[in-house]
């Protein structure tokens, strides 16, 4: 097994007890709650409540390819983590032949593909549609700065947390994250136009504008206008093709 140093050992031992801490001990794991979506293929994901020595319970995700993509998450989400960009932490991984897996904590809240609009109505009027557009800007913003593009940037992967007073955005699944050498505005753009298209339509038409600003700051404002026209011919296609299955599917 590979673990992070700085993962809590009452977490650790609450995964072992479990007999988590290998890819048998994995792939035998029948607990906790499988979570299904279109398009895993052979992917598989559970839930999992784990209670530690010390009393606490700890939330956690068991995530398991037929292959090495484990391996590659994990790594990403340390990159992620070590460029300071809020996201789970990996507890521990293992690969074996053709299987891997890996368990990282959950980050708090709840995505904003969930909670997006109620969050949009509550706070209508006081200020918090603007903070959430300034903190998701610099989040993406710093995310593309460190290199990185995330190639599933939709609003089901970035959390919103408010439970401590102020909004959190937490980004997640990281597994196709990579750092582009060539073509980085091609990349960023499927981001940006990912993100767009998945967000609630009254974000999108009220504070997108200044999403995009946020994002370029005041040395990319000469570029908003080939961004936001890549980014709007990208979100219509994607339009396209959601009106097209759904056309296809009342045939």
């Amino acid at each position: 097994m590979n673990v992070v140093g700085q993962v809590d050992s009452a977490l650790l031992e609450a995964v072992r007890g479990e007999r988590l801490d290998s890819v048998e001990g994995a792939f035998a794991y029948s607990g906790g709650e499988d979570l299904t979506k279109p398009g895993l293929g052979d992917r598989r994901r559970t839930r999992l409540t784990l209670g530690g020595p010390d009393g606490r319970t700890y939330e956690l995700y068991l995530k398991r390819y037929s292959g090495g993509l484990a391996v590659r998450e994990f790594a990403n989400i340390s990159a992620a983590r070590a460029a300071g960009i809020p996201t789970m932490q990996g507890v521990i991984w293992g690969r074996r032949a053709r299987r891997s897996y890996l368990i990282v904590t959950a980050v708090p809240g709840d995505a904003i593909e969930r909670c997006g609009q109620d969050f949009l109505t509550r706070h209508a009027g006081d200020g918090a549609a603007a903070e959430l557009t300034a903190r998701l800007a610099e989040l993406v913003r710093r995310f593309h700065a460190a290199g990185f593009v995330h190639r599933d940037l939709y609003s089901s992967h970035v959390f919103l947390d408010e439970s401590q007073g102020r909004t959190r955005l937490y980004l997640i699944d990281l597994a196709r994250m990579f750092s582009p050498r060539w073509r980085r505005f091609r990349w960023r753009v499927k981001d940006l136009a990912q993100l767009k298209f998945s967000m609630p339509p009254r974000w999108v038409e009220d504070c997108w504008d200044d999403f995009l600003t946020a994002y370029l700051g005041r040395e990319g404002a000469a570029r908003a206008g080939r961004y936001d026209r890549a980014i709007g011919g990208k979100v219509a296609a994607m339009h396209r093709r959601q009106q097209k299955k759904k056309e296809a599917a009342a045939r």
